[in-house]
């Protein structure tokens, strides 16, 4: 596809969304503008299933909007979805024919299945899972998957959801005793349905969509959260159990005040984590995971990648997009920076006793560890750590992405200290020392090749007599800069290592 700027509509039951993403002149991919419209379309069903004059004449209205603002982004395509609401209308050819032709926009229905479908893809595009249940509830319709090896197995979508819930089981939001029992026994009625649900137990439940993350934001709230992402959040068990105990007897104002919940979502929130609980424990999941993608993402990907949408690798792709993104540092280098911290991590892999996947929080670092520039050459480490900590990165866990970002950024204890302490509490006993390490060892890594000429392209590694012996083995002598930048970290590096780094010529 030559455009250089999609946009993707979603026309939910709840809200109508609009996320436009931009390819860059290096090859990265964001996101650039989006805007969100409260619509609750499974409200204005009438008696009868027809979506109402009122609430087409408002999604006209929405979308004439949202073409507005493709037209001022120079937006190349655009690709529209209806889901539940309008698939579940009795007059949704109606509806859509009226759409088209008062928009301009051809509008795909999605089924549930196709639903399910991009949602998972949208959510493997952004996770490092092999194995787990999906849970997508929206404003009409939730859809439940089960995947391994990251290939979906089952899926089925639910003609209920949130919004539809709210309205059947609720007065104005409100719930008692007796709703509430009736609303669990639907659930749990529609599950059983579905027997391949019980059959999998222990796999995390990957939750997506505006419930998912309005439950993540809830219990970062409850538990003062250092992090402001719900991303790949994990949570325990009980908690949605817990909330919709809390919650659905509350008044409607007070519930509207309770920290971490949105306003607008007030009177839905109770059904929706109610579907979440009980698809919880139907699945006999082992705990939450929520997801910040979902179907848009899954749009997206298929759009622009048609013939292989789903990425192999989540975190070299996520990693690679930031690094092209702010393209500060020479790729040859970077990619110099990566193979020699490799190789040293490999070579003192015996006095390490580092924890598993540090490796791959080292090479993330690696990567990305000049992206800073991008703000301010001079002072590019504290830039680096804020944009590793606040950029979409996939892959990556909190606790990784603390350590990612504090390796990435290592200059010295005290500055290090700085900028870890307000996420201290996600790291372990232990996380601290092995940062220092891995930072001295970066900044050996670039020490080595501080011209940017790639001139050390083999490297022979030696430990003895408390040295690290660095021998060239293929590539220019002229390595006077190299070796006086590493004459300078000497000291930093024994302390953290207890070996004196020299370079040989």
């Amino acid at each position: 596809m030559k455009e250089q700027r999609i946009g993707i509509i979603d026309i939910g039951s709840n809200s109508i969304r609009l996320v436009i993403y931009e390819r860059t002149v290096h090859g990265a991919h964001r996101v650039i503008d989006g805007a969100k419209r409260a619509a609750r379309l499974s409200q204005q069903v009438d008696e009868h299933g027809n979506l109402g004059q009122d609430a087409v004449a408002q999604l006209v209205d929405i979308l004439n909007h949202f073409r507005m603002i493709c037209g001022l982004q120079h937006v190349g395509f655009i690709r529209a979805v209806a889901t539940a609401a309008i698939r579940n209308a009795a007059n949704s050819k109606e509806v859509l024919a009226q759409l088209q032709a008062e928009t301009g926009l051809d509008i795909e229905l999605l089924s549930g299945l196709e639903e399910a479908r991009y949602g998972f893809l949208g959510t493997m595009n952004s996770l490092d899972l092999e194995d787990g249940f999906l849970v997508d509830i929206g404003g009409g319709s939730s859809e439940v998957s089960l995947f391994r090896g990251r290939k979906l197995l089952r899926t089925v979508s639910f003609p209920f959801g949130c919004v539809s819930l709210a309205r059947r089981f609720t007065s104005g939001g409100l719930m008692d005793a007796e709703q509430m029992v009736a609303l669990e026994a639907y659930i749990r009625q529609a599950l059983d349905s579905e027997p391949w649900i019980r059959e999998s137990s222990g796999l995390p439940l990957i939750a997506v969509g505006g419930t998912a993350r309005a439950f993540g934001k809830l219990v970062q709230a409850r538990q003062h959260y250092p992090l402001s992402q719900t991303h790949n959040y994990a949570i325990d068990g009980a908690a949605a159990e817990e909330l919709v105990a809390m919650l659905s007897p509350m008044p409607l104002e007070q519930r509207k005040k309770f920290p971490g919940l949105s306003k607008d979502r007030a009177d839905v929130i109770v059904p929706g984590l109610a579907v979440l609980h009980e698809v919880f424990r139907a699945s006999g999941a082992a705990s939450y995971l929520i997801c910040g993608s979902g179907l848009r993402d899954g749009l997206f990907f298929s759009t622009r990648f048609p013939h292989q949408p789903l990425l192999q690798d989540v975190l070299t792709y996520s990693v690679g997009n930031l690094a092209a993104l702010h393209p500060q540092a020479p790729h040859a280098h970077i990619q110099q920076v990566r193979q020699t911290a490799a190789s040293l991590l490999a070579a003192l892999a015996d006095r390490s006793a580092l924890p598993a996947r540090t490796s791959l929080c080292l090479d993330a670092a690696a990567s990305l560890h000049r992206i800073g520039a991008s703000i301010d050459s001079y002072r590019y480490e504290s830039h680096t750590f804020y944009l590793i900590m606040n950029a979409p990165l996939n892959g990556l866990s909190h606790r990784e992405l603390v350590i990612t970002a504090a390796i990435a950024s290592y200059k010295t204890k005290k500055r290090l200290r700085q900028l870890v302490l307000p996420y201290e509490r996600l790291l372990e006993a232990q996380d601290m020392q092995h940062i220092i390490r891995l930072g001295t060892l970066l900044q050996l890594a670039v020490a080595l090749n501080r011209s940017e000429t790639q001139s050390l392209r083999q490297l022979g590694i030696k430990i003895q007599d408390g040295r690290l012996d660095l021998q060239p083995l293929l590539g220019s002598s002229e390595l006077l800069l190299e070796r006086q930048e590493v004459e300078a970290l000497a000291d930093d590096f024994s302390k953290a290592w207890g070996l004196t780094p020299v370079l040989y010529a």
